[in-house]
């Protein structure tokens, strides 16, 4: 369902993305980790089309990113880290503009509409303006609007920023049961927990390259990491990159 080739992207000297490839099949749900400057951000503006590499091709379902954008995106979600809404509309008025975009036929916008703001407890907040909302729901909004499409490949980064512990389990649980009844997920995120909580599989992404990639057993068996949690693997993994570079 994505597929990255060769996926390169300099800036002038420097090196963000080198030659990453990688499948992520139908179903899996795939977490991104790396520290800052590892070049997971650069992968996802990739990915959804907000640039284009240097060298390489990225692939959502079968259609090129680059080369039939519409195609792509029509069966994308992505959800950045800092959500970006028009301020002045209502929670329902943003819904029904995302709607439009992605041509949601009529009769469907308001149940989806409200399974999603009953889901992720918007429909208290649904007559306010957006600038008012606070962040966590402002987040919960973002992850609903871009669900209401129903997106076969849902790309997310940073999905718990802003939210609060019951809101975050919900989210948690929603993502996890979308990925097991077929949506692809692909989320990025500094918290390990996460990750190892969530993920099918996990790749790390350190100077623009993929260092390890594999299921949490796999990582552990690789890097002789057994019984240690996701951080230790990371944190030994990053710092034995470091090392060679």
């Amino acid at each position: 369902m994505i597929d990255l080739d060769n996926l390169t992207m300099h800036y002038g000297e420097l090196r963000a993305l080198q030659g990453l490839d990688l499948h992520i099949p139908q179903g899996e749900f795939f977490a991104f980790l790396g520290p800052n400057g590892a070049g997971k951000t650069t992968a996802i503006k990739l990915l959804t089309g907000l640039m284009k590499p240097s060298a390489g091709s990225v692939r959502i379902c079968g259609h090129d990113i680059q080369k039939d954008p519409l195609q792509a995106k029509s069966v994308l979600g992505y959800v950045p880290d800092v959500a970006v809404f028009y301020e002045k509309l209502t929670p329902f008025e943003f819904m029904q503009f995302i709607a439009d975009l992605y041509q949601v036929p009529a009769k469907e916008v308001a149940p989806r509409t409200e399974a999603l703001f009953a889901k992720f407890d918007i429909h208290r907040h649904a007559s306010q303006q957006i600038e008012n909302l606070s962040h966590g729901t402002r987040q919960r909004l973002a992850i609903a609007s871009t669900l209401l499409h129903e997106p076969k490949v849902f790309v997310i980064d940073e999905p718990m920023v802003g939210l609060d512990p019951v809101h975050a389990k919900t989210v948690k649980q929603e993502l996890k049961a979308r990925s097991q009844a077929g949506m692809t997920i692909l989320m990025s995120t500094h918290l390990l927990n996460i990750a190892e909580e969530l993920a099918d599989r996990i790749g790390i992404l350190n100077h623009g390259k993929l260092i390890a990639l594999g299921t949490m057993e796999e990582l552990r068996q690789k890097f002789e990491g057994q019984g240690k949690r996701l951080e230790e693997i990371f944190l030994d993994m990053v710092s034995e990159a470091e090392a060679g570079d």
